[in-house]
Protein backbone atom coordinates (compact mmCIF):
# COMPACT_ATOMS: atom_id res chain seq x y z
CA UNK A 1 0.00 0.00 0.00
CA UNK A 2 1.17 3.25 -0.67
CA UNK A 3 0.07 7.17 0.03
CA UNK A 4 -3.63 7.41 -0.86
CA UNK A 5 -4.36 10.87 -2.57
CA UNK A 6 -8.33 11.12 -2.41
CA UNK A 7 -11.51 11.35 -0.47
CA UNK A 8 -11.32 8.86 2.26
CA UNK A 9 -15.35 9.03 2.87
CA UNK A 10 -14.47 10.30 6.49
CA UNK A 11 -16.57 8.49 8.49
CA UNK A 12 -18.56 9.60 12.53
CA UNK A 13 -20.82 6.93 13.39
CA UNK A 14 -19.57 3.65 15.27
CA UNK A 15 -17.05 4.84 17.87
CA UNK A 16 -13.82 2.69 18.31
CA UNK A 17 -11.77 4.83 20.23
CA UNK A 18 -12.18 3.86 23.80
CA UNK A 19 -8.97 2.77 24.53
CA UNK A 20 -6.86 6.01 23.77
CA UNK A 21 -3.20 4.62 23.89
CA UNK A 22 -0.69 4.25 26.43
CA UNK A 23 1.18 7.03 27.76
CA UNK A 24 4.42 6.94 26.78
CA UNK A 25 5.58 10.50 28.09
CA UNK A 26 7.73 8.68 30.92
CA UNK A 27 9.06 5.96 28.98
CA UNK A 28 12.98 6.36 27.97
CA UNK A 29 14.16 4.61 24.68
CA UNK A 30 15.39 1.87 26.51
CA UNK A 31 11.85 1.74 28.16
CA UNK A 32 9.97 1.31 25.35
CA UNK A 33 12.17 -1.40 23.66
CA UNK A 34 11.60 -3.59 26.41
CA UNK A 35 7.62 -2.56 26.24
CA UNK A 36 7.43 -4.06 22.13
CA UNK A 37 9.39 -6.58 23.30
CA UNK A 38 7.01 -7.61 26.17
CA UNK A 39 3.88 -7.32 24.10
CA UNK A 40 5.69 -9.44 21.07
CA UNK A 41 6.35 -12.39 23.67
CA UNK A 42 2.26 -12.11 24.62
CA UNK A 43 1.66 -13.12 21.15
CA UNK A 44 -0.14 -11.65 18.34
CA UNK A 45 -3.10 -12.45 16.57
CA UNK A 46 -1.49 -12.33 12.87
CA UNK A 47 1.28 -11.44 11.13
CA UNK A 48 1.61 -11.23 7.31
CA UNK A 49 4.21 -13.33 5.88
CA UNK A 50 7.41 -11.25 4.17
CA UNK A 51 8.33 -13.74 1.51
CA UNK A 52 11.70 -12.22 0.11
CA UNK A 53 15.26 -11.79 1.18
CA UNK A 54 17.51 -9.42 0.53
CA UNK A 55 18.13 -9.45 -3.51
CA UNK A 56 14.75 -10.88 -3.89
CA UNK A 57 11.68 -9.40 -5.60
CA UNK A 58 7.97 -10.64 -6.42
CA UNK A 59 8.68 -13.15 -9.47
CA UNK A 60 11.66 -15.16 -8.22
CA UNK A 61 10.54 -18.37 -6.94
CA UNK A 62 11.08 -19.13 -3.17
CA UNK A 63 12.34 -22.95 -1.95
CA UNK A 64 10.11 -24.28 0.61
CA UNK A 65 13.18 -24.11 3.28
CA UNK A 66 13.73 -20.47 3.23
CA UNK A 67 9.42 -20.57 3.92
CA UNK A 68 10.01 -22.56 6.89
CA UNK A 69 12.77 -21.28 8.33
CA UNK A 70 10.73 -18.10 8.40
CA UNK A 71 7.91 -19.62 9.58
CA UNK A 72 9.54 -21.33 12.36
CA UNK A 73 10.56 -17.44 13.48
CA UNK A 74 7.15 -16.28 13.37
CA UNK A 75 4.84 -19.17 15.13
CA UNK A 76 6.22 -18.30 18.72
CA UNK A 77 4.69 -14.96 18.37
CA UNK A 78 1.91 -15.31 15.84
CA UNK A 79 -1.65 -17.92 15.95
CA UNK A 80 -2.24 -17.08 12.28
CA UNK A 81 -0.16 -15.92 8.94
CA UNK A 82 -1.59 -13.94 6.20
CA UNK A 83 0.28 -15.06 2.60
CA UNK A 84 -0.32 -12.68 -0.48
CA UNK A 85 -0.12 -15.14 -3.11
CA UNK A 86 -0.12 -18.75 -4.32
CA UNK A 87 2.31 -19.14 -7.13
CA UNK A 88 6.64 -18.99 -7.47
CA UNK A 89 6.77 -20.68 -3.74
CA UNK A 90 3.98 -18.52 -1.83
CA UNK A 91 2.02 -21.88 -1.92
CA UNK A 92 4.39 -23.16 0.33
CA UNK A 93 3.20 -20.73 3.33
CA UNK A 94 0.00 -22.64 3.77
CA UNK A 95 1.24 -25.72 3.57
CA UNK A 96 4.04 -25.04 6.08
CA UNK A 97 2.01 -23.03 8.57
CA UNK A 98 -0.59 -25.56 8.46
CA UNK A 99 2.01 -28.39 9.64
CA UNK A 100 3.51 -26.30 12.32
CA UNK A 101 0.01 -25.74 13.87
CA UNK A 102 -0.78 -21.92 12.45
CA UNK A 103 -3.92 -20.76 10.99
CA UNK A 104 -4.13 -19.43 7.60
CA UNK A 105 -5.21 -16.37 5.50
CA UNK A 106 -4.27 -17.66 1.84
CA UNK A 107 -4.36 -14.55 -0.68
CA UNK A 108 -4.55 -15.01 -4.27
CA UNK A 109 -2.92 -11.99 -5.92
CA UNK A 110 -4.43 -11.42 -8.86
CA UNK A 111 -3.82 -8.13 -11.10
CA UNK A 112 -4.32 -7.07 -14.74
CA UNK A 113 -2.52 -10.44 -16.14
CA UNK A 114 -5.40 -12.61 -16.69
CA UNK A 115 -3.23 -15.52 -17.17
CA UNK A 116 -1.68 -15.60 -13.66
CA UNK A 117 -4.68 -14.87 -11.88
CA UNK A 118 -5.79 -18.21 -13.20
CA UNK A 119 -2.58 -19.63 -11.60
CA UNK A 120 -3.76 -17.63 -8.16
CA UNK A 121 -7.02 -18.70 -8.49
CA UNK A 122 -6.89 -22.25 -8.92
CA UNK A 123 -3.76 -22.49 -6.46
CA UNK A 124 -5.71 -21.03 -3.93
CA UNK A 125 -8.31 -23.41 -4.48
CA UNK A 126 -6.14 -26.47 -4.41
CA UNK A 127 -4.30 -25.58 -1.17
CA UNK A 128 -7.91 -24.72 0.46
CA UNK A 129 -8.95 -28.40 -0.65
CA UNK A 130 -5.87 -29.91 0.81
CA UNK A 131 -7.00 -28.63 4.15
CA UNK A 132 -4.65 -25.69 4.08
CA UNK A 133 -6.38 -22.54 4.24
CA UNK A 134 -8.43 -21.25 7.36
CA UNK A 135 -9.87 -17.69 5.26
CA UNK A 136 -9.34 -17.46 1.74
CA UNK A 137 -8.43 -14.02 0.00
CA UNK A 138 -9.36 -13.18 -3.45
CA UNK A 139 -7.22 -10.11 -4.75
CA UNK A 140 -5.72 -7.68 -2.40
CA UNK A 141 -5.78 -3.68 -3.13
CA UNK A 142 -7.10 -4.30 -6.83
CA UNK A 143 -9.63 -1.90 -6.94
CA UNK A 144 -6.97 0.78 -5.39
CA UNK A 145 -4.58 0.08 -7.90
CA UNK A 146 -7.38 -0.01 -10.83
CA UNK A 147 -6.40 -3.62 -12.11
CA UNK A 148 -9.63 -5.01 -12.70
CA UNK A 149 -12.79 -3.77 -13.12
CA UNK A 150 -15.67 -4.45 -10.20
CA UNK A 151 -17.18 -7.20 -12.14
CA UNK A 152 -14.37 -8.82 -13.29
CA UNK A 153 -13.09 -9.26 -9.37
CA UNK A 154 -16.69 -10.27 -8.26
CA UNK A 155 -16.42 -12.94 -10.71
CA UNK A 156 -13.39 -14.31 -9.52
CA UNK A 157 -14.54 -14.46 -5.98
CA UNK A 158 -17.53 -16.01 -6.72
CA UNK A 159 -15.74 -18.52 -8.62
CA UNK A 160 -13.61 -19.78 -5.53
CA UNK A 161 -16.45 -19.34 -3.13
CA UNK A 162 -18.60 -21.73 -5.45
CA UNK A 163 -15.25 -24.48 -5.63
CA UNK A 164 -14.75 -24.26 -2.10
CA UNK A 165 -17.74 -23.72 0.11
CA UNK A 166 -16.74 -24.36 3.41
CA UNK A 167 -13.86 -22.20 3.99
CA UNK A 168 -14.77 -18.38 4.69
CA UNK A 169 -13.89 -16.29 1.34
CA UNK A 170 -13.26 -12.69 1.32
CA UNK A 171 -11.74 -9.94 -0.58
CA UNK A 172 -8.74 -7.33 0.45
CA UNK A 173 -8.63 -3.45 0.34
CA UNK A 174 -8.58 -0.36 1.85
CA UNK A 175 -11.41 0.27 5.08
CA UNK A 176 -13.57 2.69 2.82
CA UNK A 177 -13.64 0.73 -0.52
CA UNK A 178 -16.07 -1.43 1.53
CA UNK A 179 -18.30 1.92 1.74
CA UNK A 180 -18.05 3.24 -1.62
CA UNK A 181 -19.11 -1.16 -2.77
CA UNK A 182 -21.37 -2.74 -1.03
CA UNK A 183 -21.36 -5.43 -3.66
CA UNK A 184 -18.04 -6.69 -2.34
CA UNK A 185 -19.81 -6.69 1.48
CA UNK A 186 -22.51 -8.62 -0.17
CA UNK A 187 -20.31 -10.98 -1.65
CA UNK A 188 -17.65 -11.73 0.92
CA UNK A 189 -17.87 -14.09 4.35
CA UNK A 190 -15.99 -12.08 6.17
CA UNK A 191 -14.86 -8.26 5.58
CA UNK A 192 -10.61 -7.82 4.92
CA UNK A 193 -9.98 -4.50 5.90
CA UNK A 194 -6.46 -3.15 5.75
CA UNK A 195 -6.27 0.07 7.66
CA UNK A 196 -2.94 2.09 7.59
CA UNK A 197 -2.49 5.79 9.50
CA UNK A 198 1.05 6.14 8.19
CA UNK A 199 -0.21 6.37 4.91
CA UNK A 200 -2.84 8.84 5.52
CA UNK A 201 -0.29 10.95 6.62
CA UNK A 202 -1.44 10.90 10.53
CA UNK A 203 0.94 11.87 13.68
CA UNK A 204 1.55 9.16 15.73
CA UNK A 205 -0.34 10.57 18.75
CA UNK A 206 -3.67 10.16 16.83
CA UNK A 207 -2.52 7.32 14.81
CA UNK A 208 -4.09 4.67 17.09
CA UNK A 209 -7.59 6.68 17.15
CA UNK A 210 -7.55 6.88 13.41
CA UNK A 211 -6.82 3.71 13.07
CA UNK A 212 -9.60 2.92 15.33
CA UNK A 213 -12.31 4.74 13.07
CA UNK A 214 -11.28 2.93 9.93
CA UNK A 215 -11.79 -0.11 11.39
CA UNK A 216 -15.17 1.69 12.37
CA UNK A 217 -16.15 2.66 8.99
CA UNK A 218 -15.22 -0.70 7.73
CA UNK A 219 -17.36 -2.35 10.94
CA UNK A 220 -20.14 -0.03 9.34
CA UNK A 221 -20.65 -1.33 5.78
CA UNK A 222 -19.69 -4.42 6.88
CA UNK A 223 -23.40 -4.53 8.31
CA UNK A 224 -22.63 -7.04 10.56
CA UNK A 225 -20.27 -9.28 9.23
CA UNK A 226 -16.70 -10.21 10.59
CA UNK A 227 -14.63 -7.37 10.23
CA UNK A 228 -11.07 -8.58 10.09
CA UNK A 229 -7.83 -5.83 9.80
CA UNK A 230 -5.46 -7.55 7.34
CA UNK A 231 -2.94 -5.02 7.31
CA UNK A 232 -1.82 -2.15 9.92
CA UNK A 233 1.71 -1.40 10.61
CA UNK A 234 4.15 1.45 10.87
CA UNK A 235 7.90 1.82 8.99
CA UNK A 236 10.82 2.38 11.36
CA UNK A 237 12.86 4.41 9.40
CA UNK A 238 12.85 6.08 6.04
CA UNK A 239 11.00 9.47 5.21
CA UNK A 240 7.51 11.28 6.20
CA UNK A 241 4.37 11.63 4.91
CA UNK A 242 3.31 14.84 5.93
CA UNK A 243 1.97 14.33 9.57
CA UNK A 244 3.64 10.88 9.81
CA UNK A 245 7.33 10.14 10.54
CA UNK A 246 9.17 7.03 10.07
CA UNK A 247 11.67 6.24 13.55
CA UNK A 248 11.92 3.37 15.45
CA UNK A 249 10.19 4.91 18.32
CA UNK A 250 7.10 5.45 16.83
CA UNK A 251 7.06 2.21 15.04
CA UNK A 252 7.08 0.65 18.53
CA UNK A 253 4.64 2.90 20.01
CA UNK A 254 1.93 2.13 17.14
CA UNK A 255 2.81 -1.63 17.50
CA UNK A 256 2.02 -1.58 21.08
CA UNK A 257 -1.03 0.57 20.77
CA UNK A 258 -2.47 -1.21 18.19
CA UNK A 259 -1.57 -4.89 19.87
CA UNK A 260 -2.78 -3.72 23.64
CA UNK A 261 -6.09 -2.07 21.72
CA UNK A 262 -7.01 -5.55 19.51
CA UNK A 263 -6.59 -7.93 22.51
CA UNK A 264 -8.58 -5.64 25.18
CA UNK A 265 -11.32 -5.31 22.16
CA UNK A 266 -11.30 -9.04 20.55
CA UNK A 267 -10.38 -7.30 17.03
CA UNK A 268 -8.39 -9.72 14.73
CA UNK A 269 -5.82 -8.24 13.39
CA UNK A 270 -2.99 -8.98 11.00
CA UNK A 271 0.35 -7.12 11.45
CA UNK A 272 1.83 -5.77 8.90
CA UNK A 273 5.05 -6.85 8.79
CA UNK A 274 6.97 -9.48 9.57
CA UNK A 275 10.40 -9.48 7.51
CA UNK A 276 12.01 -6.27 6.30
CA UNK A 277 12.15 -6.38 2.37
CA UNK A 278 14.20 -4.33 0.47
CA UNK A 279 12.52 -4.76 -3.25
CA UNK A 280 9.45 -2.90 -1.83
CA UNK A 281 11.38 0.82 -2.07
CA UNK A 282 10.62 0.82 -5.65
CA UNK A 283 7.27 1.29 -5.00
CA UNK A 284 6.81 2.93 -1.43
CA UNK A 285 9.87 4.60 -1.77
CA UNK A 286 12.71 4.44 1.03
CA UNK A 287 9.90 3.71 3.80
CA UNK A 288 9.01 0.56 1.79
CA UNK A 289 12.20 -1.62 3.18
CA UNK A 290 10.82 -1.09 6.81
CA UNK A 291 7.79 -2.21 7.96
CA UNK A 292 9.46 -5.66 9.55
CA UNK A 293 9.02 -6.55 13.31
CA UNK A 294 12.52 -8.23 12.31
CA UNK A 295 15.18 -6.90 9.64
CA UNK A 296 16.36 -8.17 6.48
CA UNK A 297 18.48 -10.31 8.48
CA UNK A 298 15.74 -12.07 10.13
CA UNK A 299 16.46 -10.60 13.35
CA UNK A 300 14.19 -8.66 15.86
CA UNK A 301 14.57 -4.79 15.41
CA UNK A 302 14.40 -4.12 19.10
Amino acid sequence: MSYRNEDYHIYSGLDFTEHSGIDFSKYSNEDLKKLWRATLNKGMHGICFSMYEDGQEPGDTITEAQVERRIKILKPHSKWVRSFSCIEGNEHVARIAHKHGMKTLVGAWLSDNKEDNEKEIEGLIQLAKEGCVDIAAVGNEVLYRNDLSLEELLGYIKRVKEAIPNVPVGYVDAYYEFSVHPELVDISDVILSNCYPYWEGCHIDGALGHMQQMFGQATDAARGKKVIITETGWPSEGGSLKGAFSSEENAIKYFVNAQVWATKANIEMFYFSSFDESWKTGDEGDVGAYWGLWDKDEKLKF
